[in-house]
């Protein structure tokens, strides 16, 4: 199956790029969903988060104590490094798990917010970053969240610059609100087809 990662920095429209993409028949797996579905389903992944953050972890209903974790994670960078050490290898096994499944598509997109800081672009055959302007993704995620500009500086600062990003991707949709995004995606669709028909 010909795969391809989709990311972009917070408020570049990555989502809005994915639907145009799934009403063209594509199948999308947001990681983002499957991270968190991973961490109540896969039990490799409970046992390992119940010993490196303790049995309060989870609530006796077996559903995750987010409040609890989140805690943790928010103030102490090697805690948030372990848990992403290990929920990223459960997200890949539920990928793999669904791209078997996705039998009748031309090609899959998976979406993840951090496709390059996990290395999960590795295991993609082509990378596509959703771009925009700093101040036009400050206010679209001001304004679709109610947050200040602080809190969103500080949500960029956890990713890659988006200049990085272009740096490693293999495609880039620029959604700036003075192009059609439409289009773009149309143009990629055949590319990815065709690459897809080759491989």
């Amino acid at each position: 199956m010909f795969k391809v990662g989709i990311t972009g920095n917070i408020g570049s429209g990555k989502t809005t790029v994915c639907k145009v993409f799934e009403v063209l028949g594509i199948p999308v797996f947001y990681a983002d969903d499957a991270a968190k579905k991973v961490m109540t389903d896969d039990q490799l992944l409970i046992s390992g988060i119940k010993e490196a953050f303790g049995n309060e972890a989870y609530f006796a209903d077996g559903s995750l104590n987010r409040k609890y974790i989140g805690n943790i994670v928010f103030n102490d960078e090697d805690k948030l490094k372990r848990l992403n050490e290990l929920v990223h290898p459960a997200v890949f096994r539920a990928f793999d798990a669904w791209v078997e499944k996705q039998v009748h598509a031309p090609y899959v997109l998976k979406e993840a917010a951090i496709l390059f800081e996990s290395g999960s672009y590795k295991k993609c055959d082509r990378s596509l970053l959703v771009a925009a302007p700093l101040e036009t993704r400050m206010e679209r995620v001001i304004q679709r969240d109610g947050v200040t500009e602080q809190e969103v500086q500080k949500r960029e600062s956890r990713q890659y610059p988006q200049e990085k990003k272009q740096q490693l991707a293999n495609d880039i949709i620029l959604n700036d609100d003075t192009q059609l995004v439409v289009p773009q995606v149309l143009q990629l669709h055949q590319l990815y087809l065709s690459l897809a028909k080759a491989q």
